[in-house]
């Protein structure tokens, strides 16, 4: 491990993430006990009713930021065509990793009773499918992928993400903005591999998506020298977002009905202020070139990772449903339709944290 990038990157991120909320709490006078139970009590809560001033703004202000790389994509200068490649068939694990996702959605979607008892399990080999498969899509298509050639970075990739979402389940607390039914009573430990598990594909499957998608040069055609962003004082601009990062992840345990978006902002903000602020490149650093192709990658593909997220989830007997306050309206699955956009940002904080790792397994 790299100690010094421990102590000024990633024990700094943990501290604001866990502290700044219970700080918030104790600002507004509230007990903190519940939110350092284990297992996480994540039980529906009646939050504000839909809204549609709030919802028509928000939406608009989404559509504000999507609207011009889907004008590039359209009207910009398109790239050049996709290199001929030398044919290549798919490899046998992703067939495998193409059975293994058919299997185990059938038994999610299903109620057998010689099933039942592993039920609950079906989430974790549905996303080994999915990584199976995607990166046997992006061998065939490129030659490369992270199962053949980078297994140490895939490999931790696994181990990263399994922590990494624990902090936003930690974060949910505070908001409760979606919660779990169909879960057996579980001891800690119990609980604790049964959530563990599910949680160390979220990484892989958004990397692996994000190389599969980028396989297709017409998905980002236009974005390579679209809006070159070049800041004088790119610290004093960090410790600014540091600061806003600080007080917005207090907020959400003073204000949570109206600062819960900032949890799937507020992470990303305090990573890249922190890289700057140590002179480290940031996913950001490309945009100075006006190369935005990594940005909008990473977005796509959470998104996508969403979607399959939330279908896989709908019909399983474990699964997650959400309550958001002003906007939980027009569900697509259990999502509100709205709900969407904050896989946006989370796409840019799997990269984010991904880079981690880069030190450690270059490419």
């Amino acid at each position: 491990m790299n100690w010094q990038r421990f102590f000024t990157l990633l024990l700094p991120l943990a501290v604001m993430l866990i502290g700044l909320p219970l700080i918030g709490v104790a600002l507004a006078g509230q007990p903190r006990s519940p939110y350092l139970a284990f297992p996480p009590q994540t039980n529906f809560v009646d939050h504000a009713p839909f809204s549609w001033s709030v919802f028509v703004t928000l939406a608009v202000l989404v559509l504000a930021c999507v609207a011009p790389f889907l004008y590039c994509l359209v009207c910009g200068k398109k790239s050049p065509g996709e290199v001929p490649l030398r044919q290549r068939s798919l490899k046998w694990w992703t067939w495998l990793g193409m059975a293994i996702l058919a299997l185990a959605w059938w038994l999610a979607w299903n109620r057998f009773d010689w099933f039942q008892p592993f039920q609950e399990y079906t989430f974790t080999p549905i996303w080994i499918g999915y990584v199976l498969l995607v990166n046997g899509i992006t061998q065939k298509r490129t030659g490369r992928c992270m199962l053949v050639n980078r297994r140490g970075y895939l490999l931790a990739l696994f181990l990263l993400s399994a922590a990494f979402w624990w902090f936003f389940e930690y974060l949910n607390r505070f908001v409760q903005n979606w919660h779990y039914i169909g879960l057996a009573d579980l001891s800690p430990w119990a609980y604790f591999w049964q959530a563990t598990l599910p949680f160390s594909t979220v990484l892989p499957a958004v990397l692996s998506t994000r190389d599969c998608l980028a396989s297709f040069p017409q998905l980002s055609s236009g974005l390579s020298r679209a809006w070159p962003i070049r800041i004088n004082k790119p610290k004093r601009l960090a410790a600014l977002a540091l600061l806003m990062a600080g007080f917005g992840l207090a907020g959400i345990g003073v204000w949570p009905e109206h600062l819960y978006p900032l949890l799937w902002l507020a992470p990303l903000l305090i990573i890249s202020s922190l890289q700057v602020m140590h002179e480290e490149p940031t996913l950001f650093h490309p945009l100075s070139d006006g190369d935005w192709r990594g940005v909008w990658m990473a977005a796509l593909a959470a998104l996508v990772c969403g979607l399959f997220w939330e279908l896989w989830n709908y019909k399983s007997m474990a699964h997650w449903e959400y309550s958001i306050p002003y906007v939980d309206r027009f569900k697509l699955f259990h999502m509100p339709l709205l709900g969407y956009a904050g896989y946006l940002p989370f796409g840019l904080e799997c990269l984010a944290v991904a880079s981690l790792l880069d030190r450690r397994y270059p490419n």
